[in-house]
């Protein structure tokens, strides 16, 4: 009887195929088009804001006057801007005047965006209407207010018996700062509603009918509903609001130019004028301190709202 070969149970081990080579990552080509639009433009904004910025950082460090020789004196002028009273009352004047207009004109335009977003006739009439002041020029409204509150408000105060109205509140170092507010809310207001408006559009309808099959009041709609959910663009406003008052200059400077005395004088406008005065590197070292300030608020703004409304730091 022939033997059989038994067949191994022994598992044969094969070895793992060798690990393909893995392609070789090519660098991405820069299209040379890239660098004919980055490099051009990035030499005007070196020459037209990054170097006069740290320029006038240099000089705020010296006695210089705009022109000629000049020393350094470390300092000093730094320690002249905080004990000067008229620099102080300006920076007071304007982040008064920033705080007020900023809350006057959220509240405002947010209510007119709502309006605006209601089915109500003429709407698309009426968003013209309320956009007009937003396309003209800050300076030729700032004039034609300035002829108001001069002459038809004055007449209005004494129709009236309102002794505090019989003159013109521009006149009125108490009441001066309020017709600024009001002509500066007047131009804001249409920029900052059409932001509201587009953050009511997003809202979706079926939330408020879901809403008003549980009972929800408009009340409770408002407050539960509508202001969370565009609480991200009253932080775009807010932001985008104390950046642009805290530079105010035209409106102030066609309205008031300042006074009466020194009364609505604003930063930009004391920096302005002490450069025509020859205290350039003093009020480059105003500069500087209301550049380091600006910066800061932007900084607790964010902080403050992080997280709300889809915003994050």
């Amino acid at each position: 009887m022939s033997s059989m070969t038994r067949p191994s149970t022994e598992a044969v081990v094969t070895s793992p195929p060798a690990a393909a080579n893995p392609p070789r990552t090519r660098k991405r080509r820069v299209d040379p088009l890239y660098y004919f639009f980055l490099f051009p433009s990035l030499a005007i904004f070196t020459l037209a804001v990054t170097l006069p910025a740290v320029l006038g950082f240099v000089y705020s460090f010296t006695n210089s006057v705009g022109f000629g020789d000049f020393e350094f004196i470390g300092i000093r002028n730094f320690i002249a801007v905080f004990r000067d009273d008229g620099i102080l009352g300006s920076y007071g004047f304007t982040l008064a005047f920033s705080l007020v207009t900023v809350i006057l004109v959220n509240v405002v335009a947010f209510f007119l965006a709502l309006g605006l977003t209601s089915r109500i006739r003429f709407r698309a009439a009426l968003r013209t209407v309320f956009v007009i002041p937003m396309v003209i020029s800050g300076i030729v409204i700032a004039f034609v207010f300035q002829y108001l509150f001069s002459n038809s408000q004055p007449l209005a105060g004494q129709s009236l018996g309102i002794e505090p109205l019989a003159t013109s509140i521009l006149a009125n170092p108490d009441l001066a700062w309020l017709a600024i507010v009001l002509v500066t809310a007047w131009q804001s207001i249409p920029s900052a509603m059409l932001i509201y408006i587009a953050g009511l559009l997003t809202v979706s309808p079926e939330v408020y009918e879901a809403s008003s099959i549980d009972g929800a009041t408009p009340w409770h709609n408002l407050r539960h509903i509508t202001l969370p959910l565009v609480a991200g663009y009253a932080v775009i406003n807010t932001v985008l609001g104390f950046k642009n008052y805290l530079n105010t200059y035209d409106i102030i400077v066609g309205l008031t130019d300042g006074g009466p005395g020194v009364s609505t004088r604003s930063v930009a406008m004391a920096i302005f004028r002490g450069f025509e005065g020859g205290d350039y590197a003093y009020q480059m070292a105003n500069a500087v301190i209301f550049f380091l300030i600006s910066v800061t608020i932007a900084v607790i703004q964010l902080r403050f709202t992080r997280g709300k409304g889809g915003i994050a730091a």
